[in-house]
């Protein structure tokens, strides 16, 4: 069988991606293979990060050269990252959808456009805005209005953000959803006595289920990944688990830029090492929540697109 150019040419393009990904992963396990080996399960289980003495001569534990001293855990960081996201998307989520049916059955088709793509354009601030925002206007609102302690950095404010940055993923990915469901849905259940409420929370949105959570993943992604916006409001919490909401904590993504520098400080490079273990946890994480995704949008209708008509 002769295998055209063109095919040949499109199947390596599709395997570039999932190759890509492949290595970069292969890549962290074989980096942190001497950190896995020497923090072991406790990695994930204790709270204690510490780098150790770097200007102290290195020990040798299991056979590996390592500050003295030192000692690797992220459960913090795990705990930062789950609760700094879950909240965000507690937030985000409602906002998502009270904006996509507002901009699909409110406003008038002529309108729709142009707000549509200003609640997209807020998809493509740049996180570095929105911390500056968050230090400027959030923090004091927090730590003048809500915190008990006066200091508005912590899990709150980072969640904030964060629900301000993933809002437009969710609403701009329901909204495309809610304008392919087909009229006819709409306007059979119109004609049976239906109200406008139970039109679209009974008729539509069982229709857009898999796309909402689609859309969900999406930025629950982008909520575990964030870095910068989070590093500059979240406090910076080390070495304790968050108590209240208004607590100081770190993320495992802004934990690795803020300490990147500090480890490279580390002779043995075992601090860097366990950053590259930290990344290899937080690919981990951001798999399980896609494939947990996929399992709950099995067998959920789809609305599949429509070619527009001219």
């Amino acid at each position: 069988m002769k295998i055209r150019p063109f095919r040949l040419s499109v199947l390596a393009l599709g395997l570039l991606i999932p190759a890509a990904l492949c290595a970069v992963v292969l890549f962290l396990v074989i980096y942190a293979a001497p950190a896995i080996g020497f923090s072991g399960f406790g990695f994930l289980t204790h709270i204690n990060w510490n780098f150790g003495d770097l200007d102290d001569d290195p020990v040798v534990v299991n056979g590996l050269a390592v500050p003295s001293g030192a000692s690797y855990g992220i459960l913090v960081f795990i705990a930062g990252t789950l609760l700094s996201s879950a909240i965000a998307i507690l937030i985000a989520v409602p906002l998502s959808i009270g904006a996509a049916i507002f901009l699909a059955e409110a406003v008038p088709p002529k309108l729709r456009p142009g707000l549509s793509m200003l609640v997209e354009l807020v998809a493509v601030v740049p996180s570095i805005v929105f911390g500056l925002w968050g230090i400027w206007v959030l923090i004091p609102f927090i730590g003048h209005y809500l915190s008990p302690t006066g200091n508005g950095y912590g899990l709150l404010a980072a969640s904030i953000v964060l629900a301000l940055m993933i809002t437009p993923i969710i609403a701009t990915t329901l909204l495309d959803a809610l304008l392919q469901v087909p009229k006819e849905n709409r306007e059979s259940a119109f004609a049976l006595g239906a109200t406008h409420f139970e039109v679209v929370s009974k008729a539509m949105m069982p229709m857009v289920r898999a796309t909402l959570i689609g859309g969900i993943v999406l930025a629950l992604g982008r909520a575990l990944g964030e870095t910068m916006a989070v590093l500059m409001v979240s406090g910076g919490g080390l070495n304790l688990l968050p108590s209240s909401i208004f607590s100081p904590i770190s993320t495992i993504a802004s934990f690795i830029v803020s300490q990147l520098d500090s480890a490279e400080g580390d002779p043995t490079n075992m601090a860097v090492r366990s950053l590259a273990e930290i990344a290899l946890v937080l690919f981990i994480i951001t798999l399980i929540t896609n494939a947990g995704a996929k399992l709950l949008t099995s067998g959920l209708p789809h609305v599949h697109l429509r070619s527009k008509k001219h």
